[in-house]
């Protein structure tokens, strides 16, 4: 059997899953129908983005919950200019992100920043003048 590569959810361990769902309410994510008091479900364009108790999510993998350091992943959101990126990333901050790169010119010749959410997890806003985006803001990666 053949599987297609994809990503359905990425599940976000946090502290205080109440706070962290009003955090990405307010970033304008919009919590689907299955969410409960443990968890929270956002859809987004072909993916889901979960919320989960940090030491819950630790349990169902059978692994240790050790919160320190940085994490080696990042999560993205691109868009069409730099115009957007600035508004976007001055949006997360004022619904409570804290900045950890304001929006510059990069090496790879786009535009981005960072921001982590409440929990620490790591947002880049980011524009690519050379990774067009498609109707639904998925990036044409093939021509």
């Amino acid at each position: 059997m053949a599987f297609q590569p994809r990503i359905t959810i990425v599940t976000l361990g946090v502290d205080d899953v109440a706070a962290s769902t009003a955090f990405y309410e307010k970033l304008g994510f919009k919590r689907g129908a299955a969410s409960g008091d443990t968890i929270t479900f956002f859809l987004t364009n072909g993916t889901v983005l979960a919320l989960f108790g940090r030491a819950a999510l630790a349990e169902d993998a059978d692994v240790a919950d050790d919160p320190s350091g940085f994490r080696a992943v990042t999560l993205a959101h691109n868009v069409e200019s730099t115009e957007e990126v600035d508004a976007l990333f001055a949006h997360a901050i004022a619904c409570g992100a804290t900045p950890k790169k304001r929006p510059q010119k990069v090496s790879w010749g786009g535009y981005s920043g960072y921001f982590a959410d409440p929990d620490g997890h790591l947002w880049e806003v980011a524009h690519d003048p050379l990774g067009p985006l498609d109707e639904n803001g998925n990036i044409i990666l093939e021509p």
